[in-house]
This record gives structure tokens, C-alpha cells and sequence, in this order.
């Protein structure tokens, strides 16, 4: 934060960009009882656990709901997405009540029923920690497109999903080319977003100092990144309820954990390396928030639409516009199949390309009400009642001519 200020006041033209036509939330510590607790240990005296979790005990990262395993239950009874959402899948009933619990398990306890879903505990569960509802509601307040949730003892980057699906489970997926960076685990479900994922993990690895230097090994273990310094979640360290799982099915944010360093409480003479080795991973990520498309979708009298549905061809993951109409879309450069949607409208579509060069691409739609929406309110304008239908050259009924006023 002291960086941008002072680089923005000094002119600095990345940084005053950056700052200008970004929007940029910063969240210092999202466990202050457990920074404390660390804080006072200290770096020699501390350790890997200590301040890892809340003074009540609660894992923050992993107290979320666990949205994966019920969309992949939905999924088995082929509900996905007549009857239940693959994006925006709402928060269930009981998570939000004051005594709710969250699973602690292995991701395996989904359920569905007459459109809604529940949590089946594999493992007693645990409380919804006051944390972690402030930060869900900040989630829906606030329209996120990109963020990073940065921690320490390791040296990666780590991407959804965070829940490793049963193998049983996952259905066959359509063949893709060869990956040499990564190993065959029929157990890893991958988001429709992968190659998305994978570019801004890899954005923050190679612009790292150090963290794409693997050779020398993993901080504690073998390294699981094949020498790249990026990893799904669920392949180094599967966990249901994850806040990067959660960001993505249930808002149009892109979240990924950012391990900074394998020192998870530098001593304060090393805290100016750190800062270092990371300075510059950190502005490249921030820029990537500009990659992809942007617009607006509006009607035909230029009224903003609000809550449409922006979908992308060949990926199964849609966003939708804030409250003034504006949407965003990170997307890897390519030609891409756009498509509009909105309640009451016709749909509208447009080829959009996406350059390598930092600067979303503006794609803006127009649409045109539907007439079925029209029909709707003539419909409710009858009392939801069959409209009789009138034949031509047969006179009209006294009442008849009322109900067609009524109606016009």
C-alpha cells in the first residue's frame, strides 16, 4: 500500500495506471487473533501452525461453504444446469443461520433435492466463524474480478479447485493435447476456467525472483509443481469449503493463493527481500485484471441491464453484469463466441478477440425486449387467465371489448 501511494505521487506510469483504472481493495490481515498470537511468538519461536487459525480454532480458508461437491452431486443427477446452476450457486439456507456448521470433511457429503442442496458432514463439522461471513458479504457487496489471498510456508501459487473429486465421480472429459507440466490424476476435477487459472498462476511464478527455481526443491517436501511454481489445489493440498472454491462458483472472482515465501514469519531483517523477490509478481498480477473483455449491456433506450448473463463460448462458467450494466471477463487471448442474455430479452452475440497485450477488449450489446415478455404482462393484465381468441368477422361481446382495452 505505502509502495503504490508513494510511486503514484511520484509519477510513477505504471503505477499511477494501475491505480487509475483499477479498482483495488486491499485486506491486511483477514486473522488478526491469529497474527497475534504469531506476532508475540515471533519469528524464531514460531512456527508453521501458530497463527494459523482464529482464537476460537477455526481454519479461515477452509470454513466456506462447499459449493464443488454440490454442484458435482448436481451433476450426477444430471440436474447441471436445467434445474441447478454451474456459476453463481447460491449460498445454502442453513450455512447463513447463527448456529450453522461446515463440513470438515473430504468434499464428499453433497446432496440435492427439488432444486435445493445441503451439506452431509463426513466428519463433525465446525462453526462459521464471524470472519468469514464478514467476508462473504463483502464478496456479494463488492463486483471482484480477480483476487489473491497471500500466505507464507510455502513458495507457490495455487489454484481451483481446492476439492478433489472422487474418481468414481468425475465424468469423461473431452481429450486435450499432452501437458508436459503435468501429471495424469484422474482425481483432479478441473474448472472450465483451467487454462485461465494456469496463465495467472504463472504470471505471478515467473515474474517471482525465486519461486520458479524449483531445483532446489519444495520448502518442506519433494516439489509438486513440476518446476513451475504453480499447482492446482487439489493435486498438493486437497481441502473442501476452500475460499478460492468458493469465490469462483459462487461470484464472478478469479481467487488464487499466493504462498510467499517458504519463511512463514521472516525475521525483520529479511522482510526487504521478501519484498523483493514479490514486488514485481504482485503489480504484473494486478495488471492481469485488464485481460480479457469488458462492456456494457444495455436496452434498446440505453437503460442499463443489470444481473444478464455473459457466456463464453467453449467454457461452462458465466459472469454476470453489476448493478450498472458493466460486466468483466478474464480470458486468455483468442477469438471467442460471446453471447447476452437477460430475463424478458432476446439474446444477443458477437465474435470479441483478445489481444496478448495488456487492455480488455470493449464488447458492449444492445438488447431488444422479448415478446414473451410482453405476453407475460398482458397475461398478468388477465389474471393469468386463458385470452379467449378472436375470430375474425365474429362480433365482439360488450365485455370482450372491455378486456381488450384493459389489456392495450
Amino acid at each position: 500500500m505505502q509502495f503504490l501511494c508513494k510511486e503514484y505521487q511520484d509519477g510513477n506510469p505504471r503505477v499511477r495506471s494501475l491505480v487509475t483504472e483499477t479498482r483495488i481493495h486491499l485486506v491486511p490481515s483477514l486473522n488478526p487473533d491469529g497474527y497475534e498470537l504469531a506476532r508475540e511468538a515471533g519469528s524464531e519461536l514460531g512456527n508453521w501452525a501458530l497463527g494459523h487459525w482464529t482464537e476460537e480454532g477455526y481454519d479461515l480458508f477452509e470454513n466456506f461453504p462447499d459449493l464443488a461437491s454440490a454442484l458435482w452431486a448436481a451433476e450426477e443427477r444430471r440436474l447441471v444446469p436445467q434445474k441447478f446452476p454451474n456459476h453463481h450457486i447460491p449460498i445454502p439456507e442453513h450455512y447463513l443461520a447463527e448456529d450453522a456448521t461446515v463440513s470438515r470433511g473430504t468434499g464428499q457429503g453433497g446432496g440435492v433435492a427439488t432444486g435445493r442442496w445441503w451439506l452431509t458432514p463426513p466428519c463433525p463439522p465446525w462453526q462459521v466463524a464471524v470472519e468469514t461471513r464478514a467476508v462473504m458479504a463483502w464478496m456479494d457487496k463488492n463486483p471482484f474480478v480477480l483476487g489473491a489471498n497471500l500466505q507464507g510456508g510455502e513458495k507457490l501459487v495455487s489454484y481451483p479447485f481446492d476439492t478433489a473429486r472422487p474418481v468414481g465421480e468425475t465424468p469423461a472429459a473431452a481429450p486435450r493435447p499432452p501437458d508436459d507440466y503435468e501429471d495424469e490424476h484422474p482425481e483432479l476435477q478441473e474448472t472450465p476456467d483451467h487454462a485461465i487459472f494456469r496463465w495467472l498462476a504463472i504470471s505471478y511464478a515467473s515474474a517471482h525472483l525465486t519461486m520458479s527455481e524449483t531445483f532446489r526443491g519444495g520448502c518442506h517436501t519433494q516439489d509438486m509443481t513440476n518446476a513451475m511454481g504453480i499447482v492446482q489445489g487439489a493435486k498438493w493440498h486437497p481441502r473442501a469449503g476452500s475460499m478460492n472454491d468458493f469465490s469462483y462458483l459462487h461470484t464472478d472472482c478469479l481467487e488464487l493463493s499466493v504462498y510467499l515465501g517458504c519463511d512463514k514469519f521472516p525475521h525483520e531483517s529479511e522482510l526487504q527481500q521478501e519484498w523483493e523477490n514479490n514486488k514485481e509478481s504482485l503489480l504484473t498480477f494486478m495488471e492481469q485484471v485488464h485481460r480479457g473483455i469488458k462492456g456494457l449491456v444495455t436496452d434498446q433506450q440505453g437503460e442499463p441491464i443489470a444481473n444478464a448473463t455473459i457466456v463464453v463460448g467453449g467454457i461452462d462458467h458465466n459472469v454476470k453484469t453489476a448493478a450498472g450494466g458493466d460486466y468483466w471477463r478474464i480470458l486468455n487471448p483468442g477469438e471467442y463466441r460471446v453471447w447476452a442474455r437477460a430475463e424478458g430479452y432476446n439474446p444477443s452475440v458477437k465474435t470479441c478477440h483478445v489481444l496478448y497485450d495488456i487492455g480488455a477488449t470493449q464488447c458492449n450489446f444492445v438488447l431488444s425486449r422479448s415478446n414473451w415478455k410482453r405476453i407475460r404482462e398482458i397475461m398478468a393484465m388477465n389474471g393469468n387467465r386463458p385470452i379467449r381468441r378472436i375470430v375474425p368477422g365474429r362480433p365482439m361481446t360488450p365485455r370482450e371489448r372491455m378486456r381488450l382495452r384493459m389489456r392495450l
